[in-house]
């Protein structure tokens, strides 16, 4: 994995999972259903606790959600599913916090919005209030703040400061500065009412791309508390992705950063699970993790007019993300696992020796076999009908033979 100097930050353990500079970084998700479904949920939960989140954050709006809570922990129990469950709370989470004590010892971690705790009020009771009761059941809080719904307060006073300034900066530079504030000022809040350091995380939510990245930069260099990153409306498809790789690569690089969340908008009847696959990606390929073995395949030319190459990676990397969950117990260290799905002779075998395992299908006009390589040297050479079972076969031996010793302490 990549030498990133990470900078240091507090270690906070949210339920079995710890967060900070200690720690990988942490894939976080979030749940879309009616928290008040309980079946719905627990389903969504697993299913993301499968893909690989690590933490799951669910919505806490009403008293039928917060009653749900200790149900969807039960239930997930019952299934063997652990993973820690945070609690999404606006406006109303002081109330619920304090009506539905279930909810508040069942929950992992409380996320608080700051701008949506205290609307329209001169104090900061509310918050005051969810703290206090994390404090009680020691439960570690996120305050996380979101340019949508920024401390209007806050942020008035400090643009009519900065509108008297001799040399006023940009509107744009003052909203930022306003959400780091915002964000060290509730911190700060958040300690004098009993909370440790090592029980708080920040977020600083924006959709630009440069934004989130001047925000992070600027609210990292100013504390040493754990950071939660992701843009708060990434966008729905490959806008969604290149825009969260864009803004999350270059502050991980940086060393910044402890958990994160590809806020994905799914498409209609999509799997929710596709964040989590986004997320683990974009670490994998800047090597900060591994979570599962990943695939080179060319992207074709006139060299590969055949789609055979095309349908083999596909099923391959098919193949790969329902063995992973086995696997992961069954074989520590497969997800370090390379292989090359190549759709012709020019790189195809250079490629394949290149990883722990690799194919070189037969580009067009050229003789119809396919040579696999094994860390490095021609295992066979494959022919027929049969290539995609027998290359199963062939990566399911490799797995065993290299990854069960290591489980089994040979």
């Amino acid at each position: 994995m990549a030498d990133i100097q990470r900078r240091k930050s507090v270690t906070v353990k949210v339920g079995s999972v710890r967060v900070g500079w200690e720690v990988p970084v942490v894939v976080q998700s979030m749940t879309n259903t009616d928290t008040a479904d309980v079946a719905s949920t627990i389903n969504q939960v697993e299913a993301l606790a499968l893909a690989g989140s690590e933490i799951v954050r669910v919505t806490v709006n009403n008293e039928d959600a917060a009653a749900a809570v200790p149900k969807i922990v039960e239930g997930l129990a019952k299934r063997g599913i652990t993973v820690p469950i945070v609690g999404d709370f606006h406006y109303n989470g002081h109330l619920l916090l304090t009506k539905f004590p279930g909810c508040a010892e069942t929950l992992a971690k409380y996320r608080i919005n700051p701008g949506n705790v205290s609307i329209g009020r001169k104090d900061d009771d509310n918050f005051r209030t969810m703290v206090e009761v994390a404090v009680r059941h020691q439960k570690p809080v996120r305050i996380g703040v979101n340019w949508g719904s920024l401390d209007q307060a806050l942020l008035t006073r400090m643009m009519d400061e900065n509108n008297q300034s001799a040399t006023p900066r940009p509107a744009r530079d003052v909203m930022m500065e306003a959400m780091v504030v915002s964000a060290l000022d509730n911190a700060a809040a958040a300690e004098r009412y009993g909370l440790r350091r090592d029980q708080i995380i920040l977020s600083a939510k924006v959709s630009g791309v440069r934004d989130l990245i001047d925000v992070y930069t600027n609210l990292a260099a100013r504390c040493d508390y754990a950071l939660h990153l992701g843009l708060t409306e990434a966008g729905m498809g490959s806008k969604g992705i290149v825009a969260s790789a864009a803004g999350l690569a270059p502050l991980l690089l940086a060393g910044i950063g402890d958990t994160i969340r590809v806020s994905l908008t799914p498409a209609p009847g999509g799997a929710r699970t596709e964040e989590v696959h986004v997320a683990q990606q974009i670490l994998q390929s800047l090597g900060i993790r591994s979570f599962m073995p990943q695939v080179t395949s060319c992207p074709g030319c006139g060299r590969t007019t055949s789609t055979y190459f095309q349908e083999l990676a596909e099923q391959i990397q098919g193949y790969l993300r329902t063995s992973m969950p086995e696997w992961r117990k069954q074989y520590p260290g497969v997800e370090e696992l390379k292989l090359a799905v190549m759709g012709c002779v020019v790189n195809g075998p250079g490629e394949s020796k290149h990883a722990n395992l690799g194919i070189s299908l037969p580009g067009t006009f050229e003789e119809p076999k396919a040579p696999v390589y094994v860390d490095g040297k021609l295992f066979t050479t494959l022919r027929g009908d049969n290539i995609v079972n027998e290359f199963k076969e062939i990566l399911d031996r490799y797995v065993e033979e290299h990854y069960g010793a290591v489980s089994a302490g040979r």
